[in-house]
């Protein structure tokens, strides 16, 4: 197992040199869901919700999250994105299953870093968009299962969940 990247030789939390570290292609992509009542997800998909498009905000909302990622957690480089776009699916509820809105983030760039940070980052902000849109009518809403799907470029190579 590798060790953590940012923690120096004394133990005190720094932020990770990349200097030396090649530019590269870097994608990284990240999905997540919210459950809902079918009542909301049917307010979501007629587009009459009384704050508006949920789904038309909630897509700035997660690609301007993935710009201000090194804003809010605190060891992440700035980079220059290059791309963020964010992909939504509206799922009826069907037996034991919630109706939910499964959100999907891909963050691309050209650097030393990668940007999985910024994947999720976009993901949580989408939902929780989401949610705050919509909880007026449910606050019983659950986010869950946020977490990187895929990441390609940089030294470590690529990753695909499941493989």
């Amino acid at each position: 197992m590798s060790t953590l990247t940012h923690f120096d030789a004394h133990g005190q939390a720094h932020m990770v040199d990349v200097a030396a570290k090649a530019s590269t292609h870097r994608i990284a992509i990240a999905q997540g869901r919210i459950d809902m009542l079918p009542d909301t997800l049917a307010l979501i998909a007629s587009g009459t919700a009384k704050k508006g498009d949920v789904l038309g905000i909630a897509r700035i909302a997660g690609i301007q999250g993935a710009k201000r990622t090194s804003d809010l957690i605190p060891l992440c480089h700035p980079i220059a994105l290059t791309r963020v776009a964010m992909d939504f699916e509206l799922v009826p509820a069907t037996g034991d299953q919630p109706a939910q809105v499964r959100c999907s983030a891909t963050a691309e760039t050209v650097g030393p870093t990668g940007v999985e940070m910024e994947a999720l980052t976009a993901v949580q902000v989408a939902l929780l968009t989401i949610y705050d849109m919509c909880k007026a009518v449910d606050r019983g809403m659950t986010i869950t299962d946020v977490r990187l799907m895929e990441k390609h470029g940089g030294k470590s190579g690529s990753f695909v969940a499941g493989t």
